[in-house]
């Protein structure tokens, strides 16, 4: 007889880290095509401290399970599913309902994670792995010998990116606050203080051509001066609005302004792109290859990962009991990698 039960952590509405509620149930049971993970490892992303000030921009409505992935073992499968999956670790994408003991998802959602790889080394480098590698790889194309800019060269993407773009044979400029500097140079990240230098000029200085890619997460000002440090050729990859996290009003509005932007400056005829990155583009009409592209990126990322390319960067692992504490800490800015839930 099974005596597991479901916990899991559920967003009431705009609340303080405190306000996060427990919620225990009973362990969901997978229909045709899907499976139940039990979770391993989660984590607290962007996405999440976004959705908790109702600000992501197409969360869905309160009350709901946040998690945006999930790491864990396959305990039961539906019909359809091959029965051996049972057993095996894996990887999953999900947006929300990750922050929970058991995680039900479709069995072509879920992406093998290898041997020797652990939960929550795993768990580092799934939202935030497919994220830098998509962005790296398949828009902005970074050849070796490229010079790159990768804003918040400290945070959960960021960390990965620097580290990826620096195995594919590119030179790396990575802004972040004073306290990260020395661990970027040790990976060889030129480091720059966004806080006390003037960053557009800093990186004039070390790249007088312009650069051939910037990842931007900041949005706002820092995405126009992102394309102003573009070189002939270049690419701006915006990805978020972390500028405005704190703003009151539409969480829409800023992404919105952002794509004006892109759109805009795309029109321009002077041999730059810009892209605004959403790792979910393209699920709603052609799902089948949004999976397989999903699961052949992830399964490179986990392959860097297991040859070392890049490590996982663990800043704290807490149990889901203590969210209120996870989130806290996620939204300090005083720490480097990812905030890790076990169950």
């Amino acid at each position: 007889m099974n005596t597991e039960e479901l916990v899991e952590i559920v967003l009431p509405g705009k609340v303080e880290p405190e306000g996060l509620e427990i919620r225990h149930g009973a362990v969901p049971v997978p229909g045709t095509g899907q499976v139940v993970i039990r979770m391993e490892a989660t984590g607290v992303s962007f996405a999440e401290q976004q959705m908790r000030r109702g600000r992501y921009y197409d969360q869905p409505a309160f009350p709901f399970v946040p998690g945006y992935d999930v790491v864990g073992t396959i305990v039961t499968t539906g019909d359809g599913v091959e029965p051996g999956l049972a057993g095996m670790r894996v990887a999953a994408l999900v947006k929300v309902g990750g922050w929970a003991s058991h995680v039900l998802v479709d069995a072509a959602d879920v992406v093998p994670v290898p041997e020797g790889v652990g939960a929550a080394e795993a768990e580092t480098v799934v939202v935030n792995g497919i994220t830098a590698w998509q962005m790296l790889h398949r828009k902005a194309h970074v050849k070796a010998g490229q010079t790159v800019l990768v804003h918040g060269a400290n945070g959960g993407v960021g960390t990965v990116l620097v580290q990826l773009a620096l195995a594919a044979g590119a030179k790396v400029i990575g802004t972040a606050s004073a306290r990260h500097h020395a661990a970027l140079r040790a990976k060889g990240v030129i480091p720059v203080d966004y806080r006390t230098e003037d960053v557009p000029q800093r990186v004039r200085e070390l790249a007088p051509g312009g650069v051939d890619a910037v990842f931007d997460h900041v949005g706002g000002r820092s995405a126009v001066d992102s394309w102003h440090l573009l070189a002939p050729g270049g690419t701006l990859v915006s990805y978020g609005s972390a500028s405005t996290r704190d703003d009151e009003g539409s969480g829409s509005w800023p992404v919105l302004k952002l794509l004006g932007r892109v759109w805009l400056w795309n029109t321009l005829p002077n041999r730059r792109r810009a892209y605004f990155f959403n790792v979910w583009a393209g699920r709603a009409y052609a799902k089948n290859r949004f999976r397989t592209r999903l699961s052949a990126d992830l399964t490179q990322v986990f392959a860097a990962l297991k040859r070392g390319d890049i490590t996982a960067q663990i800043a704290a692992e807490l149990p889901l009991s203590r969210i209120a504490d996870a989130m806290r800490l996620a939204e300090s800015g005083t720490v480097a990698g990812k905030v890790v839930l076990n169950p």
